[in-house]
């Protein structure tokens, strides 16, 4: 009866834990959304450069931050640390309407980022409430505050219009308002109804806290979430211009687009710990990674038209063009059929579809031998990836990331008992970063390329990387493991031989 009401309890700080951090991430991805549409309506005269800053600043502050307050959950607890946290963080939101430079906006910005740093927080507070075997479920269904970006990328834009229908000028400031109210009420109601709990263990230093930091394992994990959580910040907002740029949709569908990514990713984050615990994040990790190298494979190939030389015409006998048509060419008295682009038709548009005509290259009256090219030909390759096929596999690579971050999370408490917070801040930091420096990188390989698929050129090239590493290392500890387990059969075919 103890461990059901313990357990009770522990879902209750679970609730709290993974309603905060919705409201945190949600505040986290504000700017991509509000600074946006204050440049497009006028209302701010930001150049490309400074929106780029305010955009990425939040995501920065949020991912540098979160190793200090994983340590801090470490040494004081959630409760305290958490509450702080959304008490702080809504005083930036609630000065944000007041802001009327760019200098003012981007310190706000730096200073509301500090939501970023909820999950390595929640992270500690979490385990601490749950058993080993829970650990992958709880810190899965945790994960799902993700699904806060899907809130801002979904609604805001509609609240905009709707606040500023009235006053153009002003409306906006509403929005800063309500998120602000939002981060204040999570913050009073984390303090009345939460118990504080902290890792269990002596004391420790700061120098004994970080020394966790030393183990390789440490920075492979966080690789790996660079590529799940921080490529899923990145095109959370990366998305919004790709299928504006490639397929001309409006700001509105664009941004549902993005929703319908970043949505079912954190979601299905609760069922990536659930699979985590029963089969192992190990076995997850693998599928992780295998089905992330298929669909970037499928997602980097560009809508494109490739033209090559075709089959074409050639005479079969020496003579006289006296006649040329659009369907065929007349030498003498015999007349060599050909087809011109204008006849062609287009095929689907899911697969690639080709097209073959010829183009004259001969003039009547003109004399002609046998076997003289008389209409060259061409052939055309056209795919136009299409837009319904490219968004089912972004959907179906954020289902994957957002089971794998799960994943990762499940190694740490295995691992990192106690050094939960300090190697889950490490590890959140890291794939933060990926999302601050995900789209700088996307852009750089936009013009490079020309083309917005090659973006998943990286994420193939990084899943790849992911894969072997992993794989190397789980090879080496399982041939670490097998002499051990031969030594202790060893031992007790011993001890049974010695007994009978």
């Amino acid at each position: 009866m103890e461990t059901n009401q313990n357990l009770a309890f522990s879902h209750r700080i679970l609730f709290l834990n993974t309603l905060a951090f919705t409201v945190c991430f949600a505040c986290w991805t504000l700017n991509g959304v509000l600074v946006t549409y204050l440049v497009d309506n006028g209302i701010f005269d930001w150049s490309v450069v400074q929106v780029g800053w305010l955009l990425g600043i939040p995501v920065l502050t949020g991912a540098i931050m979160r190793l200090p307050m994983g340590i801090l959950t470490d040494k004081y607890g959630g409760k305290y640390v958490y509450s702080f946290l959304l008490l702080f963080s809504s005083i930036p939101m609630f000065l944000l309407p007041f802001a009327d430079s760019f200098l003012m906006f981007a310190i706000l910005s730096f200073l509301f980022g500090m939501v970023g740093t909820s999950f390595a927080v929640g992270i500690g507070f979490t385990s601490v409430w749950y058993p080993k075997q829970w650990q992958g479920r709880a810190l899965g269904i945790f994960g799902m505050g993700n699904a806060g970006a899907a809130i801002t990328t979904f609604l805001i834009p509609s609240l905009l219009n709707y606040f500023s229908a009235g006053n153009p000028q002003n409306g906006w400031k509403i929005i800063p308002v309500i998120y602000g109210s939002a981060l204040l009420l999570i913050g009073i109601v984390f303090l009345i109804f939460t118990k504080n709990k902290k890792t269990d263990g002596t004391p420790k230093t700061i120098a004994q806290r970080v020394s966790a930091l030393k183990s390789v394992r440490v920075w492979r994990f966080g690789f790996y979430y660079f590529l799940v959580f921080g490529f899923f910040v990145a095109y959370s907002q990366w998305l919004v211009p790709n299928f504006m740029n490639v397929y001309q949709t409006s700001l509105v569908t664009a941004g549902m687009f993005a929703t319908l990514f970043s949505l079912p990713s954190g979601v299905i984050r609760a069922f990536g710990g659930y699979l985590s615990d029963k089969y192992g994040a190990r076995k997850v990790m693998y599928w992780v990674f295998g089905s992330t190298i298929v669909l970037s494979i499928l997602l980097m190939i560009p809508q494109m038209e490739v033209k090559t030389a075709g089959p074409g015409v050639m005479s079969t006998q020496k003579g006289t063009v006296t006649e040329i048509t659009d369907s065929y060419i007349k030498i003498d008295d015999q007349k060599y059929p050909i087809v011109t682009p204008e006849k062609q038709t287009q095929t689907s548009s899911i697969l690639p579809s080709k097209t073959t005509w010829q183009n004259v290259i001969v003039e009547e009256n003109q004399k002609i031998n046998k076997k003289e090219l008389i209409a060259k030909g061409v052939t055309q390759i056209q795919f136009d990836a299409n837009m319904w096929i490219y968004l089912f596999l972004v959907i179906c690579i954020g289902i994957s990331w957002g089971i794998g971050k799960a994943a990762i999370y499940k190694h740490i408490p295995d691992y990192f008992p106690n050094d939960i917070g300090v190697v889950g801040g490490m590890v959140g930091m890291i794939g933060g970063l990926g999302g601050f420096c995900g789209p700088i990188l996307f852009g750089y390989l936009l013009n490079a390329t020309g083309f917005w698929s090659s973006s998943w050129i990286l994420i193939l090239v990084l899943s790849v990387i992911c894969l072997i590493w992993m794989h190397i290392v789980i090879t080496k500890m399982a041939k670490q493991k097998e002499p051990k387990q031969q030594k202790a059969t060893k031992i007790i075919l011993e001890e049974e031989l010695a007994t009978s």
